[in-house]
């Protein structure tokens, strides 16, 4: 199976592995050395795996299965005039999520080979369109929390199944080799390593999606291979099946994934919780059309292209990821309403202090009560999250989630002296004077510090730039090397006393 596009072809995974990709996969790993005794594909559509095992490894006995019974019965006609009989070869029609293979693969040989191409749709996708062909729903990574309630729980289908082909070879020798997205092989890859299991070889051998399903993923055949005495914790990558010498080598290090193991290494003594520091992502609405308002320069728009007239108190210049890191021309023509200081801020004193901002989120109460996250529950209305005393700091030092640089820019207050926010898309450092926010972009632009936040970033991610990966590099331990600790340490030791000003200006303000 591969990519889904259309109902029936999302639920069952219609958009077949063509043989030629199949036997290349396989002709790969045959050449690594891999010899199993027994190979399961619990996915085989037509066949594509199914047939390309038989021919790379032909004394195998192999385990298939299928959720299409038209499939079952072409392949076996196939397989019937290839070799004339189905000696080595069990297909069944069974569905992968109501079948129990454990209790089948544990009567198998070793080694074991699991191979296949599992679908490439999420949890959230099927759930959209009522399918049944996926696992029961639960938090099976256990995020705790907002992680939880604001949608890490989704996963890839491919992900679930594949960590289950893992519980199989729990404590057996064996692999997994697998068409998937390169996204879901690393998070099989930092679920090995962070779970300790013992893999003894992984290899990421990139292959052309949009050639071989019309699909633009980044994607790749993933192989896995386990056994008792395993404890590797790289991974080669590699730019093609052609390719015999890797390009880079990813891994698991000091607890988390690196994209450049070498590159890594040699800048790890950078790594660090910065405590005077501290990394924040922009403002979460999700109601842009009502919160965000465009200033026309006599007016201002909301999203809707009203006109809007509110007072400024609760308006603050605002910018997006796309003005940080994309080219459009950086003007500061976009604005916020900012409905609280601090996250849980009771919202009802705008009605005295900016009754026009008020009567306007009012006229739009059920847009914004509509809001789908449940981190809206229960809070006052028009509550925003991602605000504190850090949003109100005259300067940041900011960066865009979604652009694949590490382009840091500093960001001072409006013309009107007020400071700038960002949307959740942002994430940035607040400062309180252009002297230290300078300070901060030169730290965060040096080579050492470029070098170590690129070796621990995935650039084909849809966010590269995450307030994680961020917060792993310490600011203190650049300065020192590059001859600034003094300074430095100069605007680190006089925040605190500044913060506690700001808090108890923002704590008076509000009473």
């Amino acid at each position: 199976m591969a990519p889904r596009k259309a109902k029936t072809t999302c639920e069952f995974g219609d958009f077949q592995t063509p043989d030629e990709l199949a036997s290349k996969a396989l002709t790969v790993l045959k050449e690594t050395g891999l010899d199993p005794a027994s190979v399961v594909e619990l996915t085989c559509g037509r066949g594509a795996f199914v047939i390309a095992a038989d021919d790379a490894f032909p004394g195998a006995t192999i385990l298939a299965g299928e959720v299409n019974e038209q499939y079952v019965a072409y392949l076996k006609e196939r397989i019937l005039k290839k070799k004339g009989s189905l000696d080595n070869i069990t297909i069944s029609n069974c569905n992968f999520f109501e079948t129990d293979w454990s209790s089948e693969i544990e009567k198998l040989q070793e080694p074991l080979l699991i191979t296949g191409n599992y679908p490439w749709v999420t949890s959230a996708a099927l759930g959209a369109i009522q399918s049944s062909n996926l696992p029961k729903k639960s938090n099976f990574h256990g995020y705790a929390g907002l992680d939880a309630i604001m949608g890490k729980s989704n996963f890839d289908i491919s992900e679930w199944m594949i960590l289950r082909n893992l519980d199989w070879l729990n404590g057996r020798h064996g692999a997994i080799a697998m068409l998937c997205k390169t996204s879901v092989a690393r998070k099989i890859l930092s679920h090995a390593w962070r779970n300790k299991l013992p893999v003894n070889r992984a290899a990421i051998y990139a292959i052309d999606a949009m050639a071989s399903f019309g699909a633009a993923v980044d994607a790749c055949f993933f192989v896995l291979e386990i056994a008792p005495e395993g404890h590797a914790n790289d991974c080669a990558v590699f730019d093609s099946l052609d390719s015999r010498i890797p390009e880079n080598k990813i891994g698991f290090h000091d607890g988390m994934m690196v994209s450049d193991v070498d590159g890594y290494l040699e800048n790890r003594h950078l790594c660090g919780n910065d405590p005077h520091y501290v990394w924040r992502s922009g403002i979460k609405h999700d109601c842009s059309r009502i919160m965000e308002l465009t200033y026309t320069g006599s007016e201002f728009l909301n999203g809707n292209d009203e006109e809007i007239d509110i007072e400024d108190s609760l308006l603050y210049p605002m910018l997006k990821s796309s003005d940080l890191g994309g080219k459009r021309k950086k003007e500061r023509k976009k604005y916020m309403i900012v409905t609280q200081r601090s996250i849980g801020d009771s919202t009802s004193y705008i009605s005295e202090s900016a009754p026009k901002t008020w009567s306007y989120l009012q006229e739009n109460s059920s847009q914004l009560n509509a809001r789908a996250s449940s981190i809206y529950k229960g809070k006052p209305e028009f509550s925003i999250f991602g605000v504190g005393d850090y949003t109100f700091m005259p300067w940041k030092v900011a960066i865009s989630g979604f652009y694949k640089n590490l382009e840091f820019k500093v960001v001072g207050p409006s013309d009107s002296g007020k400071p700038v926010v960002f949307d959740d898309t942002v994430y940035f450092l607040a400062c309180w004077s252009e002297e230290e926010a300078h300070l901060l972009h030169r730290l965060l632009m040096s080579k050492e510090a470029q070098n170590l936040l690129s070796s621990m970033t995935f650039w084909n991610d849809k966010r590269p730039i995450t307030v994680d990966l961020l917060k792993r590099l310490n600011l203190g331990k650049v300065a020192k090397q590059a001859g600034l600790e003094q300074e430095y340490m100069r605007h680190a030791l006089g925040r605190s006393e500044r913060n506690k000003q700001m808090t108890l200006s923002f704590s008076s303000a509000a009473e």
